[in-house]
C-alpha cells in the first residue's frame, strides 16, 4: 500500500477526518455483528479482540462441501497464490510444505510482505495466524462450520498499527473483498473436488 504526500494533499484535512469518521463508525457496527455471530468459536487473543481492534472484517460463505475437503485446501499455503489474487510469493518453513501447528510463513499480502505464525491449528475446525511488521500486526482467524450438505467457511481479521488509519480512508473495503475472492476461490475448488468424486465409477 503506498500513500503519497500528494495524495494525501489533494484530498484536504476535511475530507480526511470525514472519512475516518465515516469508516470508523462503519467498521464498529461491523466488529460488533461479527463478534456476535461466532462469539466463542474463535480464540481471539486479548489484544485482538473484534471491539478492541482498529481495523475488523467478516466474511463468510456457504461451501457444498465437508470440512475435510476445504481444510486440506485452506493448508496448502503454497499453492495460494496459484488460485488467490491476494498472495504471492508464499514460502512455509520446516518440513512440510503443508501449514501445521506452529509454523512459519513468509508471504506477500496487500502489497506488503510478512512472516506469519500459526497460533490455532485444530484439523478440519480452526485455522489461525499472526503477522507482525512496525507498521502493522493483525490475527487472521478461519472457522470451518459443519451443517447439512457441506460446511461454512468463516474468515476474520483483526489489525492493529499506525497503516490501518490510512487503510480506513483510503482502502476501507479492499480488505474485504479480497477475503470474498479467497473464499469463492475456495468454495469453487471445494465443490469441484466433490463433484469429481461423485463421478468417479
Amino acid at each position: 500500500m503506498t500513500i503519497t504526500r500528494s495524495a494525501l494533499g489533494s484530498l484536504g484535512f476535511g475530507s480526511v477526518l470525514l472519512g475516518v469518521a465515516s469508516t470508523l463508525g462503519c467498521m464498529s457496527q461491523k466488529s460488533l455483528r461479527a463478534s456476535r455471530s461466532v462469539p466463542e468459536q474463535i480464540a481471539w487473543p486479548a489484544d485482538y479482540e473484534p471491539e478492541k481492534a482498529n481495523f475488523f472484517v467478516h466474511n463468510a460463505i456457504d461451501i457444498e462441501a465437508p470440512p475435510q475437503v476445504v481444510w486440506e485446501i485452506l493448508i496448502q499455503a503454497e499453492t495460494w497464490p496459484r488460485w488467490y489474487e491476494g498472495a504471492s510469493e508464499v514460502e512455509v518453513r520446516g518440513p512440510s510444505e503443508l501449514l501445521q501447528s506452529n509454523s512459519v510463513f513468509r508471504w506477500k499480502t496487500m502489497g506488503i510482505r510478512f512472516t506469519s505464525v500459526v497460533r490455532q491449528f485444530e484439523p478440519y475446525a480452526r485455522l489461525s495466524w499472526s503477522s507482525e511488521r512496525t507498521m502493522i500486526k493483525g490475527y487472521h482467524a478461519w472457522l470451518i462450520l459443519p451443517r447439512q450438505g457441506g460446511c461454512t467457511l468463516i474468515t476474520d481479521e483483526s489489525q492493529h498499527g499506525w497503516l490501518t488509519f490510512f487503510e480506513k480512508v483510503f482502502q476501507p473495503r479492499k480488505l474485504h473483498r479480497l477475503h470474498n475472492v479467497w473464499l469463492r476461490a475456495i468454495k469453487t475448488k471445494a465443490e469441484k473436488q466433490v463433484r469429481l468424486a461423485a463421478a468417479k465409477p
